[in-house]
């Protein structure tokens, strides 16, 4: 449901709200929030709420001054675990300087910048995702343990899958805050689970995949479980991914090529070891690369898992572009802004796409097998310094 301020200031007036979270990311994607009352709310619309950037990771060094946040009033939520007597609310946030400006570290800003380059181009984006995660018993002191929930298998039922009844909460947790799941199912590693969502525009996408992340968390917590997002939870088991779905939509009469999903998929293409920092943030997410359906190699096929990239038709009329190296520790903020960008840069270059994957592994390119070396791409990537702010780059390559 979209919001204007007078309508988020109405809705929490007349719903009993009595708190009003407003959130926002870290450079690597961990949600932090400030807490402030109704009456607060025009004033954090107006002029900001303040906060101290230098105590979060990557923003500012001390002496700086203050940012602040601005709640975005599309993104109003109610949190549904939360009392409905003195209700509770949720806005994203967009951080800016004293002055109006929008701070450059933001990655909700360094997303919103690559859709606003997308729209001028005549080109709409429609981004699915499908997120993994497993879950974990819990000791006697509520801390994590590494004993998955269950040892089904990939769509197996209760009683072997014992993570059905949380899945049918999250869903429907996830749908009274207006996300709507399309399928969620037992997945291939013990105690595993997937759950996909409908397509939406990359904004609400990557709001999503916060909101989703939190979810997940808070309900494996209440029922004494632990939500791993990690990319590798259990050795010699399948790890986590985060499967990025585009479909490049040409909407203007900007772009004159009728196959824009090739030449945007061949742009992704180019770019993918220059931004696998960025999309496998973590030492662990090398140990995921290349086992069981996680990709090695640099190639596409119309279908084949096993690949990095697939091509599949949406809506009848156009292609979509699932990319499945991503794991589930990416900002995905920062993932969606520059898969964007690379393949805007494949459209606007009008780049063909290479041949379909054949089976000869001989000849392909691979994918960065560690964190330095995806590091090392991405320092070097005149790409990633044209749209990553250098200090996210420093912080990434530690």
């Amino acid at each position: 449901m979209r919001f204007t301020k007078e309508e988020a200031i109405d809705f929490i007036r007349e719903n009993n709200v009595k708190f009003i979270r407003l959130a926002i990311c870290d450079i690597f994607g961990r949600q932090k929030n400030i807490s402030i009352m109704p009456t607060e709310l025009e004033t954090a619309f107006e002029r900001g709420i303040a906060f101290d950037a230098s105590a979060i990771q990557g923003f500012t060094d001390i002496g700086d001054p203050d940012l602040f946040l601005f709640p975005d009033p599309d993104t109003l939520t109610l949190l549904p675990w939360r009392p409905t007597q003195g209700r509770v609310v949720r806005f994203f946030c967009n951080i800016k300087y004293a002055d109006g400006r929008p701070f450059e570290l933001d990655t909700r800003y360094i997303l919103q910048k690559a859709v606003l380059r997308a729209k001028n181009m005549g080109i709409r984006l429609s981004v699915g995702s499908e997120c993994e995660f497993y879950l974990f018993k819990t000791d006697e002191e509520g801390e994590p343990t590494h004993i998955p929930l269950d040892n089904a298998g990939y769509m197996d039922v209760a009683p072997l899958d014992k993570g059905e009844n949380i899945r049918r909460e999250i869903c429907l947790t996830l749908e009274e805050m207006g996300i709507t799941p399309l399928s969620s199912h037992h997945e291939e590693g013990p105690g595993q689970n997937e759950i996909d969502f409908r397509y939406s525009d990359p904004l609400c996408s990557a709001d999503d995949v916060i909101t989703f992340r939190m979810v997940v968390e808070i309900l494996a917590a209440k029922s004494g479980l632990y939500a791993d997002f990690s990319p590798k939870p259990v050795k010699d088991k399948c790890g986590n991914g985060y499967h990025i779905d585009i479909a490049p939509i040409k909407i203007g009469a900007q772009i004159t090529e009728e196959s824009v999903a090739d030449s945007f998929m061949a742009g992704i293409l180019m770019r993918i070891c220059e931004i696998s920092l960025f999309l496998n943030p973590d030492k662990r997410s090398y140990e995921r690369i290349g086992t069981y359906k996680a990709p090695k190699y640099i190639t596409w096929a119309e279908d084949g898992r096993n690949n990095l990239m697939r091509v599949i038709p949406f809506d009848g009329k156009h292609k979509r572009v699932e990319l499945r190296s991503p794991d589930s520790l990416a900002n995905p903020y920062i993932a969606l802004a520059l898969i964007i960008h690379a393949g805007l840069d494949g459209i606007e270059e009008a780049r063909s796409l290479c041949p379909p994957f054949d089976g000869n592994t001989e000849i392909l390119k691979k994918l960065p097998a560690s964190l330095k070396e995806a590091a090392d791409y991405a320092a070097n990537s005149e790409f990633v310094c044209r749209y990553i702010p250098e200090k996210i780059l420093t912080e990434y390559s530690l």
